[in-house]
């Protein structure tokens, strides 16, 4: 079973070279002397490494205002380190076990200033650096630079709409197998193996809430018997072509009850109202609202426990955030989910997720399985 989607054009140098310029422009306009970048999210889409192992040795790229971005990386990475992609547009300098990688770090940026610090950053590492720049003073990138990543340019749109169509693939072939009589992890285990069918590198997540668990929004699948009359939450994603997928459904296992078709009916109206806010200019928090109210107006308002949407790239959880008080506006080639959702303790839960990009007109899915309450076996 595969896909037959085309892969994108590998990114290239100077693809890379003109995303750190693009960093390095966006920190000087918010009047920070630069960015320092640990591994994860922010250094993949800066550079395009992404070591193959975490470990306590410093990994870190120093991308100061009108200097030269250099990568300083153990020795015994150099060669992995060299063979990124975007390792062409900077430098490279190496350091080895017994020597101090902070005293590399510390010529490279200025005594003085403020300094953005991807969220990724080990403290062990970020207070070794505030010891060797005393004068300087650190930020954390999402609150210094929240949009660095949040605005997707075609190519970007391309790989998040890959992974979404993946997703969705997968979701129509997870409503064929069975439920009933199998454990949560089962089919946490079915998920996963239809998202890498599907062309998913990575997978992040397979939560399968069944019953009481629905109502947990983050459960982790375990070893509860799936029954005849659960409701099912299936939220799943992972990276395709180096970009998240992130969906959610909610199937029944037989005919669903009244009650369970109208808290449904509920989520997948909210789900709506959240989608139709989208628009250039709007706020995030709107999209919230929009959502929000409609579950409060059917008295469930209290059951809806958390943000309607984040943001999704590189990683499956980054701004911007759909959340009251987020005040940021939407802007064309923003990606991010919608999705409410409604969680009675101990009973059961639904949510509905898609994935959507902000487009001149208004909101773009780009996750469309059905969004109605399947019946699954």
């Amino acid at each position: 079973m595969t896909q037959s989607v085309a892969a994108p054009t590998p990114f290239t140098a100077d693809d890379y070279r003109a995303r750190m310029e693009r960093a390095a422009l966006a920190a000087s306009s918010a009047g920070l002397a630069g960015l320092l970048v640990a591994p994860g999210p922010d250094l993949v889409w800066l550079t395009g490494y992404r070591p193959s192992a975490m470990t306590e040795r410093l990994t870190l790229l120093v991308l100061p205002v009108g200097g030269q971005p250099v990568l300083v990386v153990p020795k015994l990475e150099r060669a992995d380190a060299a063979k990124a992609a975007g390792a062409p547009a900077l430098e490279l300098r190496d350091w080895t076990d017994g020597t101090d990688p902070y005293g590399i770090v510390s010529p490279l940026v200025s005594a003085a200033g403020t300094f953005a610090v991807s969220d990724s950053t080990w403290a062990l590492h970020l207070l070794a650096l505030q010891g060797e720049l005393s004068r300087a003073r650190f930020e954390a990138v999402t609150t210094a630079l929240p949009m660095l990543r949040a605005v997707k340019d075609d190519a970007e749109l391309a790989r998040v709409t890959a992974a979404g169509a993946a997703a969705d693939a997968a979701y129509e072939e997870i409503k064929k197998v069975a439920f009933a009589g199998r454990r949560e992890v089962d089919v946490a285990v079915d998920l996963a193996r239809l998202l890498r069918e599907f062309g998913h590198e990575q997978v992040n997540f397979t939560v399968v809430g069944s019953g009481p668990n629905g109502a947990d929004p983050h459960h982790e699948a375990d070893d509860r018997v799936i029954e005849q009359g659960d409701t099912v939450v299936l939220d799943f994603g992972g990276l395709k072509y180096g970009y998240g997928s992130d969906t959610t459904r909610t199937v029944h296992v037989g005919v669903p009850s009244a009650e369970v078709q109208r808290v449904h009916a509920v989520v997948r109206e909210a789900q709506q109202a959240g989608f139709d806010a989208v628009r250039p200019g709007v706020s995030c928090q709107e999209v919230d609202r929009a959502a929000r109210r409609v579950i409060e107006a059917a008295g469930l308002g209290e059951y809806f426990i958390h943000r309607t949407g984040h943001g999704i790239g590189t990683t499956t959880h980054e701004p911007p955030y759909m959340v009251e008080g987020e005040e940021q506006q939407l802007v064309p080639g923003m990606c991010f989910s919608v999705e409410p959702g409604v969680y009675l303790p101990g009973r059961f839960g639904v949510r509905i997720e898609d994935i959507v990009t902000v487009t001149q007109e208004g909101g773009l899915r780009l996750n469309n399985s059905d969004h109605g309450l399947a019946v699954v076996e």
